[in-house]
């Protein structure tokens, strides 16, 4: 079984994302330095260790990145939240990681999300390249950290895996999720080939499963060796018709992240009243 020669560090490792890559990377043989700002709530597996740490101490990230060969960059505030609360952690500590990266020369697979596209509306298919337009704080800071990432790329070498992820949940709970649902074993074997593969300098990967109603196609997943296993394909006949009713939810592919202080008035888009760009 391939492992990394040296240890992975995991931010984000005490909530439901990180449990669900300590628990697959852990079993299948990984050295991994688990951090978050709250204590970790499961039992230690074998060959991992747990710091509780603040993203926003730089000196903590730096000593917890030492000899590691990859970040799995999963700390943060993972919801919509005033700017202030985001800024420190997201930001802030997004810059600590990558300064950690750049002197261990490690590579970072940052989790992004779809929220950094979120007004893209639902209807309009889009490729890894398409504009950026976040739907909130949430959203604005994980586009930055795409955009720190690749000026670490170009200045410094630092290799990144941006993965836009969808809706990482047990199963799919609306319609919406029927188009962005990433199964928890996918979003495992993703990151697994995010570390392994041999080279992948700046790239894009969309994070959702085998979805035939997904609004994402061309990504860099070929260059990981990665293709989903899992569809939300499955849920579709329970799931049908089970929408918000929030006519700036299910518009956008944000969801409800979009809707969320909506301030247009009359709900008009940019789009409505000039056309496309």
């Amino acid at each position: 079984m391939t492992v990394p020669a040296k240890p992975v560090l995991l931010t984000g490792a005490s909530v439901a994302l990180g449990r669900q890559l300590t628990r697959w990377l852990a079993e299948a043989g990984w050295t991994l330095r688990l951090t978050d700002i709250v204590p970790f709530p499961d039992r230690l597996p074998s060959g991992a260790s747990f710091v509780r740490a603040d993203l926003n101490d730089g000196v903590a990230i730096l000593r917890l990145a030492e000899g590691c060969e990859a970040i799995l960059h999963f700390g943060g505030i993972s919801v919509e939240r005033p700017f202030e609360e985001v800024l420190g952690p997201n930001i802030r500590g997004l810059y600590h990681v990558y300064e950690a990266a750049r002197r261990e020369r490690a590579r970072v697979v940052f989790a992004s999300s779809n929220h950094t596209i979120g007004f893209h509306e639902r209807t309009e298919p889009l490729d890894h390249d398409c504009d950026m337009r976040p739907d909130g704080y949430y959203g604005l800071a994980k586009a930055y950290g795409e955009l720190m990432g690749r000026m670490y790329w170009d200045k410094h070498g630092v290799e990144s895996v941006f993965l836009r992820i969808g809706s990482s949940v047990p199963e799919p709970i609306n319609h919406r999720m029927l188009s962005t649902w990433l199964s928890y074993p996918d979003l495992c074997r993703l990151v697994e080939r995010c570390v392994l593969a041999e080279r992948v300098g700046c790239v894009v990967i969309w994070g959702a499963s085998d979805n035939s109603r997904t609004f994402w196609r061309k990504d860099a997943r070929a260059t990981i060796g990665w293709a989903p296993h899992d569809s939300a394909d499955t849920f579709a006949g329970q799931l049908a018709g089970k929408v918000s009713g929030n006519p700036v939810e299910e518009r956008y592919q944000g969801g409800p992240f979009c809707a969320m202080e909506y301030g247009r008035k009359g709900g008009f888009s940019p789009k409505d009243l000039f056309g496309d760009p």
